[in-house]
């Protein structure tokens, strides 16, 4: 059994996003009492693209803080890795990573329950919220996106929470794992097979990996990555 303590909470509003004003919920900032946690996230979290962010596939997004310092050599010392909150993300751990966590997991989560249903797949807004123009692409081909939950039961989660796996359903399958074969081998036909059949896995991913199958080609990443033209 895994307990981790949360280093941060957080919840953010739409507010406009960047240079155009784009609308995105991306800017977090810690809570300070108990939230509620439904179905498709907490209380007082919003998405500015429901199309794309948020639903009950991706009802609660967790980043590892552990990946900052990397960051941080990387891109330089950006304000925003000075503390949870930088990639959106709605929980902040240190030691829980996409090598250590497997979709599928279940952990208790204050008196929520909450699965891992999918990694995260990074946008163009994080090229705006870090003024960093391939930031998308530099959290993919990294494989630092951090993850996300279904929530299996709605509660109750204090700051001061901390996540505890109760049971794993396919430990096997790691997010890294995932993010392998979708990004490093991205037409592994007999890897994307398995993960079609992956019961677990959000539904969007697994018809993805079908389609991969179907067509023997990748789809464009250009409108994800870099966003639609000015």
């Amino acid at each position: 059994m895994t307990s981790c303590p949360l280093l941060g909470l957080l919840t953010g509003a739409v507010r406009p996003l960047g240079p155009r004003g784009v609308p995105s919920g991306i800017a977090k900032i810690p809570v300070s009492a108990p939230v509620s946690l439904t179905a498709t996230g907490f209380a007082g979290d919003g998405q500015g693209d429901h199309r794309h962010h948020g639903g009950p596939e991706k009802a609660v997004h967790h980043y590892p803080f552990d990946h900052y310092a990397a960051w941080a050599r990387e891109i330089g010392d950006h304000h925003l890795l000075t503390r949870p909150g930088a990639f959106g993300e709605n929980l902040s751990t240190f030691g829980l990573t996409e090598e250590a966590v497997a979709i599928g997991d279940v952990f208790e989560l204050g008196s929520a329950v909450i699965e891992i249903s999918q990694g995260r797949q990074p946008c163009w807004r994080l090229n705006e919220r870090f003024s960093v123009p391939a930031m998308g692409r530099q959290v993919q081909s990294s494989g630092r996106t951090g993850w996300y939950y279904r929530v299996l039961k709605e509660g109750v989660v204090d700051p001061g929470a901390s996540l505890r796996r109760v049971e794993r359903h396919a430990p096997e399958w790691t997010v890294a794992r995932i993010w392998r074969a979708f990004y490093v081998d991205p037409l592994g036909y007999d890897e994307l097979r398995l993960i079609a059949d992956h019961s677990r896995l959000a539904e969007r991913w697994r018809t993805l990996a079908l389609r991969r199958i179907e067509t023997r080609s990748i789809e464009d990443w250009a409108l994800r990555l870099d966003g639609p033209l000015p």
